[in-house]
């Protein structure tokens, strides 16, 4: 009977510590219940504004459209053309002109158009020019304009290569832009002839002003203080200083000027020598045999023909078997000829500039295919353009010898200097001016 009574009341002792512990359970879940359901009630209420809201942010949603300015084309086509209507161009237009006048494009710069999927205009960035941006933004109902700097560093450099078939070839191995090559092609233009006088083994040097854009745009060159060209083991090397006159030029250590009279060759790219200077040569037209006093150069119709030195335009016109020619005349007796042109781009009696352009290269006159005659006369007589000596221009004066000897040994050592010279030699001369 004791037993009994023990059993029952252990029986509700177990009774009442479950329901004690059944109770908070329940509670808590019935908490959980009631917290979960709110959440799913809140997460509906977000998904349904979210779905209110989409077309209203996707209508604000940037799509960007980026072309370069084609030649020819005006600000109103242009835009127009990219899907901007003509009434917000015309606002644009205005918007930009106290900062910059959107007439003045330039054909291949970029330009980056931001609009809305309902074709609303954004902003608009064109770059001016290599460190400048115009940004044009709507603000409410109108546009603002301004002008920003495009961020960049200015760092100086040795850039060096080998030539294993053309200069701008070897330039570009090295990572860089073609504009070094021409800027090379340039300085030593005078000695070399970059189309039929490079070898295989060449090298180049040069120490430049280097500037690097943050925006990730090619990087542009600045002052090109000294530079190397070895070609077939003869160096050539210039140190840019600036002359008695006030201009920056070019000049060998010893101080002569790396300028000379004429330029060593009559075409602005490249071309093959097809023909050169002879006293008796089969001519394929006439099928005759008799002198050929010029050089022919292979090139392609429309390639660019420069004058190769200073000198007035005493002919320009069609000339018989010469098709389409130029004649200018120098100083000291010289006169060039520049024959089978395409087309003509100078007037009689017009004064041209070393290097200008003067005409296209053709097959006018007695030709059997594109290509340029080039003839020089020195007093009246022909002479052999690959074999003649060219008159130099002024060296370094007397009176300046000295402060280019600074320049000198400030530059042309670090064309060969190793990388920790390098550095230290450009930390020392940060500050110091790089011309007289």
């Amino acid at each position: 009977m004791l037993a009994c009574r023990s059993g029952g009341i252990l029986r509700r002792r177990s009774l009442v510590l479950i329901l004690a512990l059944a109770i908070p359970g329940a509670v808590l879940l019935a908490y959980s219940h009631h917290f979960c359901s709110s959440i799913e009630q809140q997460l509906a209420l977000q998904v349904a504004l979210a779905r209110s809201d989409a077309p209203l942010i996707a209508a604000q949603i940037p799509y960007f459209s980026e072309h370069a300015i084609p030649n020819g084309l005006n600000v109103t086509d242009f835009l127009q053309g990219m899907g901007v209507a003509r009434d917000t161009v015309l606002t644009v237009v205005n918007a930009a002109r106290p900062v910059y006048d959107l007439a003045r494009l330039r054909a291949g710069n970029q330009m980056i158009v931001a609009r809305t999927v309902a074709g609303d205009l954004l902003s608009l960035r064109y770059q001016i020019d290599p460190d400048r941006m115009l940004w044009v933004f709507s603000q409410g109902d109108e546009f603002r304009a301004e002008i920003k700097e495009i961020p960049s560093t200015i760092e100086t450099v040795r850039i060096e290569g080998e030539i294993r078939d053309s200069l701008f070839n070897a330039v570009e191995d090295a990572g860089e832009r073609a504009e070094l090559a021409i800027r090379l092609s340039e300085i030593f233009g005078w000695d070399l002839d970059f189309y039929t006088d490079p070898r295989k083994g060449d090298t180049f040097r040069v120490v430049v002003e280097k500037r690097i854009y943050s925006n990730g745009q090619p990087a542009a060159y600045g002052k090109l203080f000294a530079a190397e060209y070895n070609n077939a083991g003869t160096p050539y090397q210039a140190v840019l200083f600036r002359d008695p006159n006030g201009r920056s030029a070019y000049y060998a250590p010893d101080g002569k000027s790396l300028q000379k009279a004429f330029l060593r060759s009559p075409l602005k790219f490249s071309a093959p020598i097809s023909s050169h200077f002879s006293r008796s040569r089969f001519h394929p037209v006439l099928k005759i045999r008799r002198p050929h006093l010029g050089i022919d150069y292979a090139a392609p119709t429309g390639s660019p023909v420069q004058s190769i030195g200073d000198g007035r335009v005493v002919f320009a016109g069609r000339n018989g078997g010469a098709g389409n020619m130029v004649r200018v005349k120098h100083t000291n007796g010289y006169e060039t000829m520049y024959m089978h042109l395409s087309r003509i781009l100078v007037r009689n009696g017009a004064h041209v500039g070393q290097g200008e352009r003067i005409g296209l290269v053709g097959k006018t006159g007695l030709a059997t295919g594109p290509h340029l005659d080039f003839r020089i006369l020195q007093h009246g007589a022909y002479r052999n353009f690959e074999t003649l000596r060219l008159p130099p221009a002024n060296p370094v004066a007397k009176r300046d010898m000295a402060d280019f000897l600074v320049i000198r040994d400030r530059w042309v050592p670090l064309l060969h200097a190793d990388v920790t010279q390098f550095a230290q030699a450009i930390a020392q001369t940060s500050t110091a001016p790089a011309g007289r």
